[in-house]
């Protein structure tokens, strides 16, 4: 009775989880798309042509691949979140691999804003999760040799071409091998980060500093920002990424953050005390390890590579394997109960979605018809920005990016004579945008 009862709590989880992905971005003003988006979608629209290499040809490809079927850049990159979170879910079912675990986790509204995106965290996720079972199987001695090693080198060299912070998880493959020389299994480990630096090394030289070899020499800059500045933004970080309900602070400080900070706090203290209490597997112990090494390396990083703060997002491949543990415990502690959590998570992002809402299709067609009146909606673009800082003129070029994604960012004022650069002035002039009070 209880299995079955069960089965229909995940069921519906799953469906309450996929409609309020949807409403996520649907109910946004601009679609759940950020600076980054515009860059992958224009990535993906000059395929074959290489347009950067700020980020790995992975995610691109991916939203390239589905507008083979006629959708445009946009919604190809949701269709390639959803399939990703169905991935998940099959493949645990499946490998009877976290499955109940992977249903709570899918349903905290974290994983929901991240599955809503136009990024490509949705699309790591799976791979985190091949490369989990993976590990897994190595640590169990199902694997050995080198069908382990291909299989592990394989699943590094598959999530470092989808995001290139996965050089933190392949440090952390190899130095967990030296750190426990002593084990079977060391060796596998050890060879495998090794493959997966050699990768590193070879995708610099042959594909980065091919198409811009000032890349790197460009983006190492020492000395970013205080140590001061990056250890409250590691904590808060920290908190809204391990918050089960509400991943978002408000910039603007007040009274609220301390509840949404306090309540992370808690959480990683409960984290804490279930993995000490209930004592870790070794391939739950090696979950944890590369997430901690590899949350430190994004801190670490930050002294010399420019990168967005520490949040829910950028740790979610990180973050992913804690949570899956962290829900195990639970489920020994409160059985049936835990899926409170994931239901409880779901309520409050439909509150912050609600309260926050805009209309993501409304705007779409208001600036659709703009663009098709200026005869804009088919030839590369520029869209002028001061500063990238400034949200809420780029938030036009972000929506502009959502129907016609060959649209680049420029600051030279001399660019605003072109006709084809566009302003948030000469924009708003025509058009107006149904925006959302929380920024």
């Amino acid at each position: 009775m209880i299995k079955f009862k069960e089965k229909y709590i995940q069921i519906s989880m799953v469906i309450i989880t996929l409609v309020m992905t949807i409403l996520r971005f649907l109910l946004n003003e601009k679609g759940r798309v950020n600076p980054d988006s515009i860059r992958y979608m224009r990535f993906a629209h000059n395929l074959p042509i290489i347009d950067n290499t700020t980020t790995p040809l992975g995610y691109p490809i991916s939203i390239k691949l589905f507008t083979i079927f006629g959708l445009d850049e946009f919604w190809s990159s949701k269709v390639v979140a959803i399939l990703s979170y169905f991935f998940i879910l099959f493949f645990a079912w499946k490998k009877k691999f976290f499955f109940k675990e992977s249903v709570v986790v899918g349903a905290l509204f974290s994983f929901v804003s991240i599955f809503s995106y136009t990024m490509s965290e949705p699309l790591i996720l799976p791979f985190v999760m091949l490369f989990l079972y993976v590990s897994m199987q190595i640590i169990n001695g199902n694997l050995e040799k080198g069908k382990a090693v291909f299989y592990l080198s394989l699943s590094l060299i598959a999530i470092y071409n989808i995001r290139y912070s996965s050089l933190f998880i392949m440090g952390g493959v190899g130095f967990f091998g030296l750190v426990f020389w002593k084990k079977k299994y060391s060796k596998t480990f050890i060879i495998s980060g090794i493959i997966g630096g050699l990768f590193v090394v070879l995708y610099k030289f042959l594909f980065i500093d091919y198409f811009n070899e000032n890349y790197v020499k460009d983006a190492l800059l020492i000395g970013l920002h205080p140590t001061s500045q990056l250890l409250v933004e590691l904590f808060q970080g920290l908190c809204t990424t391990f918050n089960p309900f509400i991943h978002i602070s408000d910039p603007n400080g007040g009274i609220i953050n301390y509840g949404i900070y306090g309540i992370g706090f808690f959480n990683i203290l409960l984290i804490i005390y279930l993995f000490v209490k209930y004592k870790l597997t070794e391939s739950e112990f090696f979950y944890v390890f590369i997430s901690i090494v590899s949350i430190i390396c994004s801190y670490f990083v930050q002294y010399f590579y420019s990168v967005n703060p520490i949040d829910y997002r950028l740790m979610a491949p990180f973050s992913f394997s804690i949570w899956l543990i962290y829900f195990r415990k639970l489920f020994i502690v409160f059985n049936i109960k835990t899926y409170a959590i994931g239901f409880l998570s779901l309520l409050s992002g439909m509150l912050f979605t609600w309260l926050s809402k805009g209309n993501y299709l409304e705007n779409r067609k208001e600036m659709a018809q703009f663009l098709q009146s200026e005869n804009m909606d088919r030839v590369p673009l520029q869209f002028y920005l001061e500063t990238t800082e400034d949200l809420d003129k780029i938030q036009v070029a972000e929506l502009i990016s959502t129907i016609n994604p060959n649209i680049t960012l420029t600051s030279k004022p001399k660019d605003t004579l072109q006709k084809a650069t566009l302003t948030r002035y000469k924009v708003l002039q025509k058009i107006k945008i149904d925006k959302n009070k929380y920024q």
